[in-house]
């Protein structure tokens, strides 16, 4: 049962002292948030727009609509009655969110943070009014305003629509020749593309993601635990592979793939990436895990960190701790146990919380070379060779470079780790059929 909005004690799922989670949004993380839920006997229900989307093939209840619908959210919730919300994406009718919160329904983290991060200009201006960031301007999807904020800007500069997610509406812009492209893609927001912000783009050495816990400490206090950040590579601001390990020198300031190591610099990274993801979280509040995309550039010997962007969730990139973290320690088990008061291991190192993974590790997306109204998906023994582990998403319906899976790979090194989950996403994707 809940106390205070925290677990007192642990039920059974169908029974009266079950508690009850709503996933709003039923994607891959939700899935894995669903399952570390279910670890605990907390029943869960599994909302989307598309039927039997990940989550909802293992939530004990499923519902299927249009979550913009603020009736549809009201019936669903009126019959379920979960102690618990918890979007995972941003096609949500924020009216009902804000009214399930005064009506005293707990929303993960709240319904403002999820308010600010769905759209890029809310979250921007938060997270430049607590640490750097590029330059930007926001416009209207019409050319000749595009042109000029991407001069103002200079080139190149990306383009995003103002909501969306995964890469959907951003284009890398080289020139004014990609203007039109850029419009375009804009159009295929998830959220909505008729506005944009035009960023600078920054040279950085590598990117990151910090997965920051808030949770709540022994005494009750709120407190925030990073984890080691997760290195990641995004195609057209789509997550495709990630990486972690226990030492940050492996991968920061510069990525594996560089020669170069300095512990110095790799330490005095680590703690200004924790500076900023807490000084981000602080602002957007809650409980529970928020991944924190960040770039790391090396200038005049010392470290910079800009701002990014910000999910008020479990990230895409963090699906490393699926094979980096102790059992029920992911990032979605991490997010189950922060909103439900549950504790959270840590070690406090230079004045920080932090966990620390069991080894080095890596994640590749496994992609859809084509659309397929039933995926199959082949050579799965031969990726799995050495050790290797896939997580199959279950997407029913399979479409061009959409994500279906991912491969996980622990090793001795991040560079190993890298190349075992590239290979073995690459075999299964020309498997696919």
């Amino acid at each position: 049962m809940l106390k205070d909005g925290l677990l007192s004690a642990l039920g059974s799922p169908f029974t009266e002292g079950s508690i009850k989670i709503m996933l709003l949004g039923s994607g891959e993380l939700g899935k894995e948030v669903a399952i570390e839920a279910q670890r605990f006997g907390i029943r869960t229900i599994a909302v989307d727009r598309y039927a039997n989307a990940p989550a909802q093939q293992v939530a004990h209840v499923s519902y299927t609509g249009d979550m913009k619908d603020a009736s549809f959210l009201r019936s669903v919730v009126k019959k379920e009655k979960p102690d618990i919300l918890i979007p995972e994406i941003e096609a949500i009718n924020l009216d009902a969110l804000f009214g399930f919160e005064e009506e005293g329904l707990r929303v993960i983290p709240n319904a403002k943070a999820t308010y600010t991060a769905m759209h890029r200009e809310r979250i921007r201006e938060l997270i430049a009014s607590r640490v750097k960031t590029s330059r930007y301007v926001y416009v209207l999807t019409d050319e000749g305003e595009f042109r000029d904020a991407c001069e103002k800007i200079g080139y190149p500069c990306f383009s995003k629509a103002i909501m969306s997610s995964s890469g959907h509406g951003s284009y890398f812009i080289k020139g004014k020749e990609d203007i039109p492209a850029a419009i375009e893609s804009a159009k295929h927001a998830r959220g909505s593309g008729e506005r944009c912000i035009i960023e600078e783009y920054i040279d950085f050495d590598t990117e990151v993601t910090e997965l920051a816990v808030r949770h709540y400490d022994r005494d009750g206090k709120i407190v925030t635990t990073f984890p080691k950040p997760c290195g990641h590579v995004q195609i057209e601001g789509d997550y495709h592979s990630s990486w972690q390990g226990p030492r940050c020198a492996e991968y920061l300031p510069w990525p594996p793939e560089s020669e170069e190591e300095d512990e110095r610099l790799a330490r005095e990274a680590e703690r200004k990436i924790y500076e900023a993801a807490e000084k981000i979280t602080t602002g957007l509040g809650g409980l529970g895990v928020f991944g924190c995309e960040l770039f790391v550039k090396v200038k005049d010997g010392k470290v910079e960190i800009y701002g990014n962007e910000c999910s008020p969730r479990p990230h895409d990139t963090g699906m490393v701790t699926l094979i980096t973290h102790m059992p029920g320690l992911s990032e979605a088990g991490l997010h189950v146990r922060a909103i439900c008061g549950l504790p959270i291991p840590s070690d406090m190192v230079d004045g920080f919380r932090t966990l620390r993974p069991i080894g080095p590790g890596a994640s590749h997306v496994i992609l859809a070379p084509r659309d397929n109204p039933n995926p199959v998906f082949g050579n799965v023994s031969e990726a799995m060779l050495d050790g290797t582990a896939l997580r199959l998403f279950g997407k029913p319906t399979a479409y061009t470079e959409r994500r279906m899976g991912v491969a996980l790979s622990l090793a001795d090194s991040i560079k190993e780790a890298k190349r075992r989950a590239e290979r073995a996403a690459h075999i299964v994707e020309r498997g696919m059929k």
